[in-house]
């Protein structure tokens, strides 16, 4: 039985897209935890915090990411999943954690105006009060990113790189 390699981060800082990359090179499979639980839902995201709130949500995103013990995968959480419950202990204990860093500057350009719409969370933000949400949530949120095994600037650091650390923790007996 593998363990899983968890990919923890902001909104927009690449989980997804470098999911795939760091699956693919791996040669395991890529596990997308939000598109999971929208499939088991059937509703989008945003849907499902409107109709029944965000605890319901996160208690939801905690099931599933819990479903993953034990899977040799990428799986790329949502951004506030280390953030609540007992989350990024668990995740820490039972796998290889990666947190893809990017300064709120670098956030709020990758965070366009497409994605502010597409994000519930960030709609109908200008691009001051944007700028600001994001420092503030990376604020909130750092002692949990930062408690990861790894991490890397996602924008300087080239695939192989990344490869060589996830082997690296891999071989040394870390506390998962």
């Amino acid at each position: 039985m593998g363990k899983p390699i968890f990919l923890v981060g902001f909104m927009g800082s690449g989980k997804t897209t470098w999911g795939k990359k760091i699956a693919q090179a791996l040669h395991i499979p890529f596990i997308d935890l939000d598109h999971d639980i929208v499939a088991h839902i059937e509703m989008s995201i945003p849907e499902y915090f409107a109709l029944h709130g965000e605890q319901r949500f996160r208690e939801l995103e905690s099931q599933f990411l819990k479903k993953q013990f034990g899977k040799d995968a990428v799986i790329s959480t949502g951004g506030g999943t280390p953030c609540f419950y007992d989350n990024m202990e668990w995740i820490k204990h039972n796998g290889l954690s990666l947190y893809l860093y990017h300064t709120p500057k670098s956030l709020y350009a990758r965070l366009s105006q497409s994605d502010v719409n597409k994000r519930p969370v960030l709609k109908g933000l200008s691009n001051e009060s944007l700028l600001a949400f994001i420092e503030s949530k990376l604020q909130e949120r750092k002692g949990y990113y930062e408690q990861a095994h790894i991490k890397f600037e996602q924008i300087h650091t080239p695939l192989e790189e990344i490869i060589d650390l996830i082997h690296q923790h891999q071989g040394e007996d870390i506390q998962y």
